[in-house]
Parts: structure tokens; sequence; C-alpha cells
């Protein structure tokens, strides 16, 4: 078994040094692939374009502490922690990791310690006799009040689906697709040759052998394609040039095809999200909050809720997303003086939305209404004055004209 091995890997070697060139007593060949892991799922543009537009809004959420009734309970000491976790993470790339996690793997373990917060890996998880879920990392026991099992729930109670599992298959694809043509062009395209004999190849044959090795020496060190390479060839020896096995039309066509359905694995359709980003980027990041972020901020809540508080408290955590953020500043303007308009925000209010400081002063916390802004307050005032007609001078000039 180890002279096998050696040799599997001696071989496998070989032909990683001469890239498409297999060794030339060989009468194998391996097709390279891609197996999905955490070091290099995230490869695939396309995945991390949709994690990162999906953490990325649970990421900019504000989380909150609220009462059963919905008031805001302020200074409360979750806060301080899901603002600075540990000494690894801030709060924002806690959430972040959380949410990639849980939608790569389809499960993820917040651990509180204290007043620290962890995500742990290789958690083992089981049932007991009495239906309790039992944790275990390398196994040593956690108590079950420190650590929340977060599932993206399939068809197993004990065990979330995530990218990994439900998309293997086409992802593996994908990646291997991708890899196909990145290699081939990495290398300034495939070029490989064929090198014809009149004589039977003979592994016995030492001068046969190293005038083969030459030939591939000298193939190889051609670095760019401007070069040019004279190779002296003996009687009975030629060499073609072959056709890329690789067809980019038909690679292409296949990634176009199943790129898509990964988005389908994280709760998107890739077609209609992008089309919208195209024309209306307010409806696309609607659409991908109702799709994907906003069920996944609901299980957040719940399980990052008991963490804290346990199941008989009357405060909840609380993700809050403004969805203006997603929206152009234009927008955002006449959205702002809209409200001030129609007497819905004050004109601090207004400023805050359009990211500039309140400015706290009596005038500015008022709210207005109409092209006028007229001051609620002073609303009963202008209207009288508008119905009281002309005073008395007025009236009497009037009636001389009469």
């Amino acid at each position: 078994m180890g002279l096998r091995n050696w040799a599997s890997n001696f071989i496998y070697k070989q032909i990683e040094k001469r890239g498409w060139v297999e060794d030339i007593f060989s009468n194998t060949i391996r097709y390279g692939g891609r197996y999905v892991n955490d070091e290099n799922i995230l490869e695939s543009s396309d995945v991390y374009e949709l994690l990162q537009d999906i953490s990325n809004q649970l990421m900019l959420a504000e989380i909150v502490v609220e009462d059963d009734n919905g008031n805001e309970i302020k200074n409360d000491s979750s806060l301080n922690v899901l603002k600075n976790p540990n000494n690894y993470l801030t709060g924002s790339e806690f959430i972040k990791l959380m949410t990639n996690t849980y939608l790569l793997q389809g499960e993820v373990f917040p651990v509180l310690d204290g007043d620290k917060l962890h995500l742990a890996s290789n958690v083992h998880t089981e049932l007991d006799d009495r239906l309790i879920e039992q944790f275990s990392i390398n196994g040593t026991k956690i108590p079950g009040f420190m650590i929340r099992h977060i599932k993206n729930i399939g068809t197993n109670h004990l065990q979330g689906v995530g990218l990994m599992q439900l998309g293997k298959d086409t992802l593996e694809g994908v990646m291997s697709a991708e890899k196909v043509l990145t290699d081939k062009y990495k290398k300034g395209g495939l070029l490989a040759f064929l090198l014809k004999l009149d004589a039977h190849i003979n592994p016995q044959n030492g001068a046969q052998s190293k005038l083969i090795k030459a030939i591939l020496d000298q193939l190889e060190q051609i670095e760019e394609s401007r070069s040019v390479k004279m190779i002296p060839l003996g009687k009975g020896y030629e060499i073609d040039t072959l056709e890329s096995p690789i067809d980019d039309q038909k690679t292409l066509a296949y990634l176009n095809i199943y790129k898509k359905d990964l988005g389908k694995y994280l709760g998107i359709n890739v077609d209609t999200y992008t089309s919208l980003i195209k024309t209306d980027l307010e409806k696309a990041m609607m659409y991908l909050h109702n799709k994907a972020a906003k069920p996944i901020m609901k299980i957040f809540e719940e399980h990052l809720t008991l963490l804290f508080f346990g199941s008989n408290s009357n405060k909840k955590i609380k993700f809050k997303i403004n969805i203006l953020d997603f929206v152009p500043y234009s927008t955002k303007t006449n959205i702002a003086y809209n409200l001030v308009r129609t007497m819905i925000a004050s004109p601090d209010d207004a400023r805050d939305i359009l990211g500039k400081d309140k400015l706290n002063t009596p005038e500015s916390s008022k709210l207005y209404i109409s092209k006028d802004l007229i001051a609620s307050e002073d609303l009963g005032k202008a209207t009288a004055d508008s119905l009281k007609g002309g005073d008395g001078n007025d009236k009497e000039k009037g009636n001389e004209d009469i």
C-alpha cells in the first residue's frame, strides 16, 4: 500500500507539473474537479455576491431590546454584548459571520459565556430520553442555557440544511466549470501537443525516454504566446498541435443555467433579483429583504432572545432595518420634503433621513404643513386669519364705492 500511494502521488505531481500533458507512459487521465468545503465555497463569485447582499442587510440592521408592548428598553446589558461580542469580532462582523454560516451550513451555534458571545464549531447535538437537546464540543458538554442551535429548517428537527448540502452537486459543477475556464486563460490559453513516433514507446529505451523528456521540457518553457521555440527532431518524430478539449461556449452556457440555481437555495430567484437591480434598486432591496433577510431576522431574534433572557422574560431582541438605506439620495430628498409638508415628520426627522445631524431646536422639532410651512400649533390661528376677511377700514371703503 505504501508503494502504491507513493507511485500514485508521484504520478499526480507529474500531472500537476505538466498541466494537461500526461506522463508519457500513463494510459489513464485524471479529470480535475472541485469539492465544496468551507475554504473554497466563497471563490464562486455569484455565491459570494448573494451572501454579501443578504448578510449585509442583517449587518446594517439596528439591534434593540423591546418589552411586550413594543417599547424600546435603552441601555440593556445584552446590547453591549451584541455590540462587542468578543475580542476578535465586532458586532457587525459577528452578525455577518453568523448569517453566512447559517446560509452555507444550514445551522449556527451562538454561545453566551458571561459577557462574551461566540460562534461554536464542531458541535455535536442529540436528544436525551426527555427530548431535551444536549450539546457537546469535542466531548465537552455545554449547558443548554449557554448555547442556541439556530437551524435553517428542512425536514429534520435536529439538523438544518444549507447551501453546502442542498446545492452540493450544482455548486461543485459550477465551481469545476469556473476552474476549468480560469485555469485555461490563466495560462494564456490551453495549448496541447501530440508527439508522434514511428517506433513503439519502450520504457526501457533510455535514449528514447531522454529525447521525449527533452521535447516536453522544451514545450513547457514556452511562457508567452509570442515566444518562438525551435525543437530539432530526429527521424520518426513529429509534433502536432491539439485542439483544446474545453469548449468555452458550452461551459458558459452551463454556467448561465446552473449558477442561477444557486440563488434558489438561498431563497432568491436570481433572474428576478438582477432585473430589479437594473431597473429599481429599492424594489430589489425590498425583494431581497422579504424573500431572504426578513425570515432570517425572525429566527435570529427568537434564538438570541432565548439565549439572553430565557423563556419567561418580557424582553425581546429585535432587528430593525431602515429600508431607506437602500434608496437613492434623490428619493430620500423627495421623501423628506413630502413628509414635512404632510406633517408626518419634523425638519429634524427629514435631516435624519438625509444622513445629517438633527438641529434639536424648537423650530426644527415642530411639525409643519403645506408649502408655506406653517407650524402645527399655529395652524388654527392661520386658518382663523384666512377666514376673517378685511378689517373695518376695508369694509367702510367698500361701502363708499357701492
